[in-house]
């Protein structure tokens, strides 16, 4: 049984008749019937029921869930003093504390209860992610296989939590069908050893095409060269063609900028995919900023069969040029783009290798035999002694505790039977480890109700912060039974957090818990904001998860998440912060180059200015260094990027291509920020919808949704931050009014659930910059949810009051917090 807080059910004023709360509900404390006879049934009685709670209908049931549900609610809202209304008499304090200590005490009694008898969490299964890293630590193979699997519905923000996630017989199939998928590369890997494969193309080649439209580089000198034109497609190069799946490195032999300009670089994407239009999808490689120096630059990644390169300038504020054909066709014949000013990409040549980024042949090889040969391995009996032998070691690490012989005889006995068919121990090996991959001890986490043991602990602290399996490390502090020694513990936080497997938690945590997974469910309006672009976008997502990462592995307070004085940035995204230059500078910008120093000195301040002719130290105290990529700077003090919630990641999920909500973005800031949990409207009330022509603000219209008294206790938490986020644009833009700057005026003022009042976004973070204690148990609440796999429960409020008391002492850095969190009971309980 869980115990979810109450949706839609509102605590909203004065009442009275407490006969009418008696006839229903006898167990009631009559101190409590009394509390709320006084201050409550007038109107959460049957014939009122605002906020659709009829309090004389609610049995103080505790066990039941939808029960404690609403009374938890109940309790929530007298103690954070939402209910009863403002407006109406208050109850004095005593009587007030005291109904708190007398409902607290009953709900804390049956939540605690519950979870002696049944845990915190319920069966939790792997997520599709946790699977395919735990498939490639477990047998030393590469090969993605999340795609395969059915995605996993979130609860509470997070795919992790136990409450949202399903297995069906169709989804278990999907999983056999990976795990076979798996074990064939990796005994193919093991028994036929590593492909090799390598290719040079040279810029000739890459101008080669053999059938449809021609949309590759230009030709010229000996260099390849690619031009911003806008065609699907263009910059595909048929030469770079792979045979095969596989992971690979890609060498961009002396990338060279074409009139870069002031700015001293050209922006594009290096991506994948089929390049046709039956086929439409591209993969992102990487980004390329091509400098005026040339240089190599290597890439790595996964690229399916006969899918091909596409390289190309895709910066939207670059001068765009003709395709110089009919049709879908590219033509460069009789035209020299350099010349006539045009910015774009040049290299000569591209190099392809085949690479095995997680391990080489012996490592797949120890992964599934262990230091036995199989060839060595013989027949008969000895053979089938093998077989045991090994698969008691792959059962063991699998399943990541010890193993009986009593269980893992069943897979043995699976793998015997096919060794007595086909007289083949790989077969019979790769049998049994197919039925250990499906079997619920590896697909589940084996966890029993109350303290955890350290087995349980080494699985749960591995996939919180590497995503996979316990290494042999942790497995070997489990088996000495050390894990639960807290320096141990703090000492195994601290080595993962510093390995680079760290780097899978902080994707896997961010795109949960920040949304940067919903990253591309939205396509902005391209007439309200032409500039963004492909290397726009990837580069926000670089900023917030090497940000999070810094304040982490630094261990910098958790104010940081509000506001800092430092950013990651690259060239095109710092311009796109401080908005693209004007249309008479940008002429200027991507004209040729030229002899004139002057001229060029000119071009040089120019760049350094956004479209109000302000300098870029209103961004940042120094330059960014070209050729560098995403870069820590310092920033100006006047600057509005400081801290997550400007970086244009969080705008941009948070809002739906075209126009902001406040209440979208105030949720979101409540809930994954604050750790204010905002409970569903109640039915019938419809959404807010936005003026996309800008011409009405939507404070204004939000003005008559707030008048009404259930949705206004609501509001009061959400709009806040939402309101002061409303600066923003869409991509993460600033702005001072809607629409194309020529709508409604932007008003970014408020005022915080508790009357601190703001005048803009910049004084709505001065406000949070001084409650590091509710920062740090907002983050430490996200971080369990995920970790445990069991959103936050009535009990366990205590165990959060000292992560942010033990926190404090290091001035609750982030890398203390999950420390601290670590070492709870929320965390090392069931």
């Amino acid at each position: 049984m869980r115990f979810p807080l109450l949706s839609g059910a509102f605590l909203s004023a004065t009442c009275l008749s407490v006969t009418a709360w008696s006839s229903v509900s006898a167990e009631l404390p009559a101190e409590l019937s009394a509390f709320l006879d006084q201050h409550c049934l007038e109107c959460h009685d049957a014939d009122v029921t605002k906020g659709g709670l009829d309090l004389t209908a609610l049995k103080f049931e505790l066990n039941q869930r939808a029960n404690f549900s609403q009374w938890q609610r109940v309790f929530e809202r007298v103690r954070d003093g939402e209910m009863p209304p403002k407006k109406q008499t208050q109850p004095e304090k005593p009587e007030l504390a005291k109904f708190i200590a007398g409902l607290g005490q009953p709900l804390l009694k049956a939540d605690t209860d519950d979870i002696a008898t049944v845990g915190r969490v319920r069966s939790r299964k792997l997520t599709r992610t946790e699977y395919e890293h735990t498939l490639h630590d477990l047998l030393g193979i590469d090969i993605p296989v999340k795609a395969l699997l059915p995605e996993d519905r979130a609860s509470h923000g997070f795919e992790t939590v136990a409450e949202g996630q399903q297995l069906s017989h169709h989804q278990l199939a999907r999983y056999l069908d990976v795990a076979d998928l798996a074990l064939s590369e990796a005994f193919k890997r093991a028994l036929e050893g590593d492909v090799v494969f390598e290719r040079h193309c040279t810029p000739a080649d890459l101008a080669m095409f053999t059938r449809g439209n021609y949309r590759g580089p230009d030709l010229k000198e000996g260099r390849s060269l690619s031009w911003p034109i806008t065609l699907q497609f263009f910059g595909r190069m048929k030469a770079t063609e792979v045979p095969e799946d596989g992971w690979y490195r890609i060498t961009l032999r002396d990338v060279q900028a074409v009139n870069p300009g002031p700015t001293g670089a050209v922006w594009g994407t290096l991506r994948s995919g089929i390049c046709y239009s039956n086929a439409p999808m591209l993969y992102m490689i990487g980004l390329v900023e091509a400098t005026s120096t040339p240089r190599d630059l290597v890439y790595e990644a996964w690229i399916q069969k006969d899918h091909m390169l596409e390289l190309k300038p895709n910066d939207a504020t670059l001068k765009r040029a003709a395709t110089g054909a009919n049709g879908g066709n590219v033509s460069f014949k009789g035209r020299d783009l350099a010349k006539d000013g045009f910015s774009g990409i040049s290299n000569r040549g591209i190099d392809l290798q085949r690479i095995y980024p997680n391990g080489d042949n012996d490592l797949v090889k120890r992964s599934l035999f262990g230091e036995t040969d199989l060839q060595k391995a013989g027949k008969g009996d000895q053979a089938i002694k093998a077989l045991d032998r090994l698969v008691a070691r792959f059962a063991r690490r699998a399943f990541r505790r010890p193993v009986t012989a009593e269980q893992t005889a069943p897979y043995q006995e699976i793998g015997r039977k096919v060794l007595a068919e086909e007289s083949s121990l790989a077969e019979g090996l790769k049998a049994s480890y197919r039925a250990i991959l499906c079997s619920p001890r590896f697909l589940t986490f084996v966890e029993a109700p109350g303290e955890l043991d350290d087995h349980a602990i080494a699985s749960r602290l591995s996939y919180a912060l590497w995503v996979s399996m316990p290494d042999a490390e942790l497995l070997k502090l489990a088996d000495q039974g050390k894990l639960k020694q807290p320096e141990v513990l703090s000492a195994q936080v601290t080595r993962l957090l510093a390995d680079a497997k760290s780097q899978r938690f902080i994707e896997s945590f961010s795109d949960q818990w920040l949304r940067l997974k919903e990253i591309d469910f939205t396509s902005p309006d391209t007439r309200q904001f032409p500039t963004f672009d492909p290397v726009v976008q990837e580069s926000m997502l670089q900023e917030t998860r090497t940000y999070l990462s810094e304040l982490i592995h630094q261990n910098l307070d958790v104010t940081h998440l509000v506001d800092s004085d430092f950013a990651f940035l690259n060239g095109r995204l710092a311009r796109h912060y401080l908005g693209d230059l004007p249309p008479n500078k940008k002429a200027e910008l991507k004209s040729p180059k030229t002899k004139n120093k002057d001229k060029e000195k000119k071009q040089a301040k120019i760049a350094q200015k956004d479209a109000t002719g302000v300098e870029w130290d209103d961004l940042m105290t120094s330059p960014l260094k070209v050729g560098e990529g995403l870069q820590k700077v310092s920033l100006n003090p006047q600057s509005m990027r400081g801290g997550l919630l400007a970086q244009g990641a969080l705008l941009k999920v948070t809002s739906d291509g075209t126009s902001t909500s406040p209440v979208l973005r105030g949720v979101f800031v409540n809930e994954r920020i604050l750790g204010t949990h905002i409970p569903p409207p109640p039915p019938g009330v419809p959404a807010i919808e936005p003026d996309i022509r800008g011409a009405t603000s939507i404070r204004e219209r939000l003005e008559k949704h707030r008048s009404n008294e259930s949705c206004m206790s609501c509001h009061t938490l959400i709009d806040p931050p939402g309101f002061a986020l409303e600066s923003f644009d869409p991509v993460g833009g600033w702005r001072t009014r809607y629409g194309k700057g020529k709508g409604a005026e932007v008003n970014p003022s408020g005022a915080t659930p508790d009357g601190a009042v703001f005048a803009d976004f910049e004084a709505w973070k001065q406000v949070y910059r001084q409650r590091a204690d509710q920062l740090a148990r907002g983050f430490a609440q996200q971080f369990l949810t995920y970790a445990t796999g069991a959103a936050m429960r009535f009990s366990d409020a205590a165990a959060l009051d000292t992560v942010v008391t033990r926190s404090r002492a290091d001035g609750h850095g982030l890398r203390s917090i999950l420390q601290a969190a670590v070492q709870s009971p929320v965390f090392l309980h069931k």
